[in-house]
């Protein structure tokens, strides 16, 4: 099934390109059927290109998903135009009073900061414990999975002496949990991140657990079923090039490692992790699809 999203959103044009199915307002609305509701909050500057990466592994699931891009209520984007974010962005004050099967967030560039200092923690703060009572499950990726992980559970980050970048191995600590079904014992994850969080400093007692992790970088995928939440601290919705388009703005500053061919970045990279996912990104839709209330004013109501 496609995915719905607005019909002028740059993204389409890219994901009918690549022969993901979309679907337009007009088109949905002849359907019977209720589409399942995710909501984005985007809280990359490059809001277009998270944007397109997270409605491309979305568009490749079954169902038909409807897609809501949201902003934080009073920051100002310097990287995304004032019009695009008019056009196609709800601030969070104007949908908290609304309910979603669904919530991503996103990382964000503010990884070395306390989280205190960042300028928005207040307002993700009011986010994260409104999502316990109008998002059925929520998915949260990078520094997003760092703050919900400190919010919810007091779990500190550290900063790392030099950046983690590129494409490392993983593995599948819990094959038979839902999440992990269909992904290899190992397999490839792109990372890109400048602080980590580290197993022994979960709190135990709390039912986290912990479904894959590198040997290289550590953690990777946690499920936190208290909160109806998975917190994953790397990219597997990266583009091809997203690596070595950091690395070129980075002007040189750390080579992704295991990336490119013979570490030679002038060499075309091979994408060894689209398939992984699809299969994530698939299995957590599959799994709110099937537990989600069918009436979305049931949301919450545990």
């Amino acid at each position: 099934m496609p995915i719905r999203i607005a019909d002028s959103l740059p993204a389409r044009r890219t994901l009918e390109a690549e022969g993901v199915i979309v679907m337009g307002e007009t088109e949905a609305a002849r359907q019977d059927i209720r589409p399942i509701r995710i909501a984005l909050l985007n809280l990359m500057p490059d809001k277009i290109t998270t944007e397109t990466q997270i409605a491309r592994v979305l568009g490749a699931t079954p169902l038909q998903v409807e897609l809501e891009l949201l902003r934080i209520s009073d920051h100002v984007s310097k990287n995304t135009s004032a019009g695009h974010l008019a056009e196609f962005y709800r601030p969070w004050c104007e949908v908290k009073g609304e309910k979603f099967d669904g919530l991503i967030v996103t990382g964000a560039p503010v990884e070395t900061m306390p989280f205190e200092d960042v300028t928005y923690w207040d307002e993700l703060r009011r986010i994260f414990d409104w999502s316990q009572d109008n998002v059925h499950r929520t998915l949260s990726v990078c520094w997003g999975a760092m703050a919900a992980l400190h919010h919810f559970h007091g779990v500190e980050k550290h900063n790392l002496s030099g950046k983690a970048s590129g494409v490392f191995r993983h593995h599948n600590r819990a094959p038979a949990s839902p999440w992990m079904r269909g992904l290899p014992d190992v397999f490839d994850v792109p990372v890109s991140r400048w602080s980590e969080m580290r197993r022994e400093d979960l709190p135990e007692g709390r039912g986290l657990q912990v479904l894959a992790e590198s040997d290289e970088t550590g953690l990777c995928l946690i499920d936190d079923p208290a909160h109806n939440a998975l917190h994953m601290f790397n990219h597997l919705e990266y583009d091809t090039l997203t690596l070595a388009g950091e690395y070129a703005r980075d002007e040189g500053g750390y080579l992704p490692q295991h990336y490119f061919p013979s570490d030679d970045p002038k060499a075309h990279p091979v994408n060894t992790w689209r398939g992984n996912g699809h299969i994530l990104f698939g299995n957590w839709i599959n799994e709110t699809y099937q537990t989600t209330p069918f009436e979305l004013g049931d949301i919450g109501k545990r």
